[in-house]
């Protein structure tokens, strides 16, 4: 175990950072005026990071109307000068990278080697995507399909886009929410969770560093009941992007109706990991525990329910417990971490109390406790492996959000598939197979938005990311995310002098 030390300003120095406050309105940096604070915690430590004033309804119209004011000139901007601005915007989070990493590292826990080498650089990827995006913002030509006229398509900008982010990748679902909207020639408000606000903030001072006018992208830091709640109500928002659980994606959209907004929401998951019984067990051993560790667990699409088919089932699960054992759990700043603590103490304790109601009816192989020593003040806790439990058991059909793998074993190829697919989610899924047969019977069949073959968890920029059922709907990355932040019209020329009159005629007769 590492000892985590203590949350000092040579991890990064947020207060000194953000003395000016922690909103992001108008390109410069305001205090919240809704009257309270809300203090951002070190989760390896218990340590404080930053005290800030929380954004209440007031800020909320002042982003927004800083949002509309800008948008006309941003929407007006050639895709040419928008992607110039959104390559800059690329170099300056390139240049910034490291100060990036270690903000996000002390606000989530996040061991710095994965921001480093996962969280930053993807983001700097999406940046560079999105500049090439811009320029492809296209139409289509339709000819004449009706008699003398011509039609075409447009592609236009929707307006103001109200977001909200999750704790668990902070930095990457700004990344996620921002780019391809102001790609597309939108403004936006994005509201981080509270706790974890650092490199949104961040992310917001860089764009303008780039270039990127100032009302184009704001961050008000709230409550979801508050700000969020004051943001998708909002009647000068267009569209509403949420990524979040399942139960407060169902308020959002019920909130946003009221206005008839467009809604795009990510929702929750619960992945399953389908082994067969000719795949690799050592390969499938390792993608299990690299999948269902990756951020402390804390991802909507992390590898949660294994399904194995019988034959390799005990080897699986002894193998699986044996490489957790040696996984390293401690400081995220300490090079040798392999696993960092859950976001906070209240995270810890909610998965920590799902493993303790599991013991009354599944068999607990390994982890199922928080470490002492040295890590008793962060919020820590060990990977832990549940097997046998039912189909219909707690653990298997909600979403834990934590270090915890559940495996349990399958007969039949028909069985698997189906166990895979009972649940309400369908973000996220992994098969795993020498059979190229039994690997695309999978794919078509398993419900969710990525269907991995012998691998969990890789994303990239140039593919969707988004669910099915529960796990809501729109997808994140890629063109098609482009095309969620983009309207549609129908343009139609009267290519003749008459064709007007001869409507009339045909609809009212002679006059």
């Amino acid at each position: 175990m590492n000892n985590p030390g203590n949350a000092t300003p040579d991890r990064f120095p947020a207060q000194d950072r953000f003395a000016d406050g922690a909103q992001y309105i108008a390109g410069r940096l305001t205090k919240g005026t809704s009257g309270r604070t809300h203090t951002v915690v070190d989760p390896a430590t218990g340590a404080d990071v930053l005290t800030y004033e929380l954004a209440g309804p007031d800020d909320v119209d002042a982003a927004v109307a800083a949002a509309r004011a800008a948008f006309p000139g941003w929407a007006g901007a050639t895709p040419g000068e928008r992607s110039d601005a959104l390559h800059r915007f690329a170099a300056v989070l390139a240049d910034r990278a490291e100060d990036f990493a270690r903000a996000e590292s002390l606000q989530c826990g996040k061991p710095l080697k994965l921001t480093r080498e996962f969280d930053v650089p993807g983001t700097v990827d999406n940046a560079a995507f999105f500049a090439g995006a811009a320029r492809h913002l296209q139409g289509q030509s339709a000819g004449e399909y009706s008699g003398d006229h011509t039609s075409y398509v447009r592609r236009e900008p929707i307006g103001v886009v109200g977001s909200i982010a999750p704790w668990n990748y902070p930095l990457q679902m700004a990344a996620w929410k921002i780019l391809p909207a102001i790609a597309a020639g939108n403004t936006i408000v994005l509201k981080p969770a509270e706790i974890t606000p650092l490199t949104s903030l961040m992310f917001a001072q860089a764009a303008t560093e780039a270039g990127i006018p100032d009302g184009v992208i704001n961050i008000v830091s709230g409550t979801g009941r508050e700000a969020g709640e004051h943001l998708v109500a909002h009647p000068d928002v267009a569209m509403t992007s949420f990524t979040g659980s399942t139960a407060v994606g169902k308020r959002v959209a019920e909130v946003a109706t009221a206005t008839v907004k467009r809604l795009h929401l990510e929702l929750g998951g619960k992945a399953p990991f389908l082994v067969f019984d000719d795949a690799d067990l050592d390969a499938a051993v390792n993608g299990a525990v690299a999948g269902a560790l990756i951020n402390t667990g804390q991802d909507c699409t992390a590898a949660t329910r294994a399904y194995v088919q019988r034959p390799l089932y005990e080897a699986f699960v002894e193998k699986t417990a044996a490489l957790m054992d040696t996984v390293r759990v401690g400081d995220p700043f300490a090079p040798g971490t392999d696993l960092g603590p859950l976001v906070g103490h209240v995270q810890r304790d909610r998965v920590a109390a799902f493993v303790d109601r599991a013991r009354s009816y599944a068999r607990v192989v390994c982890g199922g406790e928080a470490p002492e020593g040295d890590l008793k003040d962060g919020a820590y806790y060990r990977p832990t492996l549940i097997a046998d439990a039912a189909q219909d058991s707690e653990v298997v059909q909600s979403e834990i959000f934590g270090p915890v793998l559940v495996v349990l074993p399958f007969d039949t190829d028909d069985e698997g598939i189906r166990l895979a697919n009972d649940t309400p989610y369908g973000l996220a899924a992994s098969a795993w197979s020498r059979d190229v047969y039994r690997a695309n019977r999978a794919t078509r069949e398993i419900k969710a938005g990525c269907v991995w073959i012998n691998d969990h968890i890789p994303i990239i920029s140039e593919m969707p990311h988004g669910g099915y059922k529960a796990s809501g709907f729109g997808k994140d990355m890629s063109a098609y995310s482009f095309e969620e932040y983009t309207q549609v019209k129908h343009v139609m020329f009267d290519n003749t002098a008459v064709a007007a009159k001869d409507w009339h005629r045909t609809v009212f007769g002679d006059r």
